[in-house]
C-alpha cells in the first residue's frame, strides 16, 4: 500500500500539541503533505518545524491538493463546513469533536461520507485508548457482572488556562463550553461500553460572566463566556444508570474519571491519560492495578484516530468512533440542553431522527 497523502487543517494548540508531536508514528503509511491554519506565521513556523512541504492559510487548497486524508483540527463551529468540503473533494476524514454543531448537521456529514464511500473517523477517539479497550473487554467477558451504575467526570479547570497560546474564545461560546469540549469524552465512552443513552436529566450554571486571558499572544483579551460552565446529568442507559460532571469552572479531582460498578464487583480508569492503569475491583473485595500498554508517554492519544482511520482505508472496515457514535452523543448534548432549560427529564428515541422529545 502506498503511503496516503495527510492534509492537517488547523495548527493551533491541539494540533502542535497532540497529533504533530506523535505524527512520527504514521511516516510508514502517510505522509503529511501539507498544513494549512489562519495565521500565515503559525502555519509557515509550523511547517518548517516538522518538516512538511507545503503550507497554506486556504484550506480549499489544501485539501485539493492530491490529498487522500483530511484532519481536520479547526476550531468547533467550522467542523461541519470542512469536513462537508474535504469529502466532497473525495477525501477520507478525520475531524476533531464535536462532528458538527447539531446532530441533524452530523447526520448529513454522515450521510455523504457513506454516499461517496469515503471513511469518516470522528473524535474523541476515546474507544480506542488502551484502557477503553481493556474494560470493555473485560465487560464481555462477564467477569464483573452486569454493571447497574456509572459515573464519570471530565473536567477542563478553570480559565485563564496557563500555558494556552490560542484564542480561548470559542470554547466559551454560547454553542460550545464544556458540555460539547469536554462532556464528549465520557458520554463516547459510556455510550460505546453500555450503549446508546435512552433519557437524559440535566442542571447547569454559569460561574462567570468573562475573564481576561492572563498570558500568551492573546494576553488581555476579554473573553465573554456565553454559556453554562457547570454541568450535571443524570442519564439512563438500556440496564443501567449514570451520571456524568463537566465543566470548566473547578479544580481537578483526585477521583477516577470514570468508574463502573455491579452487584459484584467495578472498575475504575482514567479517560484522558493512556499512561493510567486501570483498577479492578474483583469478588475477593480488593482493587487490582493493571498496567496497560500504550504509544503516548501520557495524556490522551488522540493519534491512534488517524491511525484508526489509516486502518479503515487500509481493510475497509467500519470506524468504530463512527460518525453514528458521534451523532448520538450530540443527541444526548441536546437532550440535556433542553432538561436544563425545561427542568423536566428528555426522553431520547432510540432510532431518532432529529431533536430528541420531552
Amino acid at each position: 500500500m502506498r503511503r496516503l497523502r495527510v492534509a492537517i487543517v488547523g495548527v493551533g494548540d491541539v494540533a502542535q500539541r497532540d497529533y504533530l508531536s506523535e505524527a512520527h508514528r504514521l511516516s510508514d503509511r502517510a505522509e503529511i503533505a501539507v498544513v494549512c491554519g489562519k495565521s500565515p506565521d503559525r502555519v509557515q513556523r509550523v511547517a518548517a518545524q516538522y518538516g512538511i512541504p507545503r503550507w497554506t492559510v486556504d484550506y480549499h487548497e489544501a485539501i485539493t491538493d492530491n490529498i487522500d486524508i483530511v484532519v481536520n483540527l479547526t476550531p468547533h463551529h467550522v467542523h461541519h463546513e470542512i469536513t462537508l468540503a474535504a469529502l466532497r473533494a473525495g477525501c477520507h476524514v478525520y475531524t476533531e469533536k464535536p462532528l458538527a454543531a447539531t446532530s441533524t448537521a452530523a447526520r448529513e456529514l454522515e450521510r455523504i461520507s457513506e454516499e461517496l464511500n469515503r471513511k469518516l473517523v470522528c473524535a474523541p477517539s476515546i474507544m480506542l485508548f488502551p484502557q477503553l479497550v481493556m474494560v470493555r473487554n473485560l465487560l464481555e467477558s462477564g467477569a464483573l457482572g452486569e454493571i447497574v451504575s456509572v459515573h464519570a467526570h471530565a473536567l477542563g479547570g478553570a480559565p485563564p488556562w496557563e500555558g494556552y497560546e490560542s484564542d480561548p474564545s470559542p470554547f466559551f461560546s454560547a454553542e460550545t463550553g464544556p458540555l460539547v469540549d469536554m462532556g464528549v469524552y465520557p458520554l463516547h465512552a459510556l455510550t460505546g461500553l453500555l450503549g446508546q443513552v435512552s433519557s437524559v436529566a440535566a442542571v447547569s450554571m454559569r460561574t462567570r460572566d468573562s475573564f481576561t486571558v492572563a498570558e500568551g499572544p492573546h494576553a488581555g483579551l476579554l473573553v465573554p463566556v456565553e454559556v453554562d460552565d457547570v454541568w450535571h446529568l443524570a442519564l439512563r442507559f438500556n440496564n443501567a444508570v449514570g451520571s456524568i460532571e463537566v465543566n470548566f469552572a473547578t479544580a481537578p479531582s483526585s477521583a477516577p474519571e470514570c468508574e463502573l460498578r455491579s452487584e459484584r464487583g467495578a472498575v475504575a480508569f482514567s479517560l484522558l491519560d493512556v499512561s493510567a492503569p486501570v483498577s479492578v475491583l474483583g469478588p475477593d473485595g480488593d482493587w487490582v492495578l493493571t498496567e496497560v500498554d500504550h504509544q503516548r508517554d501520557a495524556g490522551p492519544d488522540h493519534l491512534l484516530g488517524v491511525e484508526h482511520l489509516i486502518d479503515c482505508i487500509a481493510t475497509g472496515a467500519a470506524p468504530i468512533p463512527s460518525a453514528a457514535a458521534a451523532v448520538h452523543v450530540l443527541d444526548v448534548i441536546a437532550a440535556a440542553r433542553t432538561s436544563a432549560a425545561s427542568g423536566r427529564t428528555v426522553i431520547l428515541d432510540p432510532i431518532t431522527t432529529g431533536d430528541p422529545g420531552e
